[in-house]
């Protein structure tokens, strides 16, 4: 009889060993699962959320940008204003005359390039500021004398006053290069710095021939 008994026993307790591993074997299966899980969600989670490499390329800006598109426009429409003046006159030099159009021809695209980024960026407001005191703008007094001005004179002034005009655009690009973040403005920056600085040389040379 005590050797049934303890046959029994021993199947017991190989029958409790084999039901604790199976047991820990279903729970390590289960964390391993859960772990799994948590760390797919953690993987999505990161994915979803653009980096800062893809902010850089979808938008990314800072008040430099805003400061730039808001001054640069006015900037731009004044030039666009002033070549206007001068188209409307007779006998003006030629190469004034294709100076103007090729102004003109540039900056408005630009204004509407940046009256599109103010727009995606929530048409911040403009601030309170006299767009007389930005770099290079023409007074309105300047202005009526370049309109009054009969074509070879008005040439001169056209001239004289866009030298001064682009070369506070210039400055005015290299704060963007400096301070911007947002790629196209910087490459309109640039841009704008390489054109008008030729326009400045060429302006220059027009000058001493009138």
């Amino acid at each position: 009889m005590r050797k049934p008994a303890i046959m029994v026993a021993t199947a017991a307790v190989a029958a409790l060993i084999a039901a604790g591993c199976t047991n820990q074997s279903a729970e390590t299966s289960d964390d391993g699962h859960t772990d799994h899980d948590h760390g797919t969600s953690h993987h999505s989670g990161s994915g979803a959320s653009p980096g800062p490499v893809d902010g850089a390329h979808d938008g990314a800006h800072n008040g430099a940008d805003v400061m730039f598109a808001q001054h640069m426009i006015p900037h731009h429409r004044q030039a666009v204003e002033m070549s206007d003046i001068l188209l409307l006159k007779q006998d003006v030099d030629p190469r004034v005359r294709k100076l103007a159009e090729e102004i003109k021809a540039a900056q408005a695209p630009e204004i509407e390039q940046m009256q599109s980024w103010l727009t995606s960026w929530g048409n911040p407001p403009m601030p309170d500021m006299d767009h007389g005191s930005m770099e290079g703008m023409v007074a309105p007094a300047d202005i009526e004398k370049l309109r009054s001005a009969p074509g070879p004179e008005a040439a001169r002034l056209f001239l004289t006053q866009m030298i001064g005009h682009h070369e506070g655009a210039i400055t005015m690009a290299q704060t963007e290069i400096d301070d911007g973040q947002h790629e196209p403005a910087i490459a309109m920056a640039r841009a704008i710095i390489d054109s008008q600085q030729r326009e400045i040389d060429e302006m220059k040379q027009i000058l001493e021939s009138l």
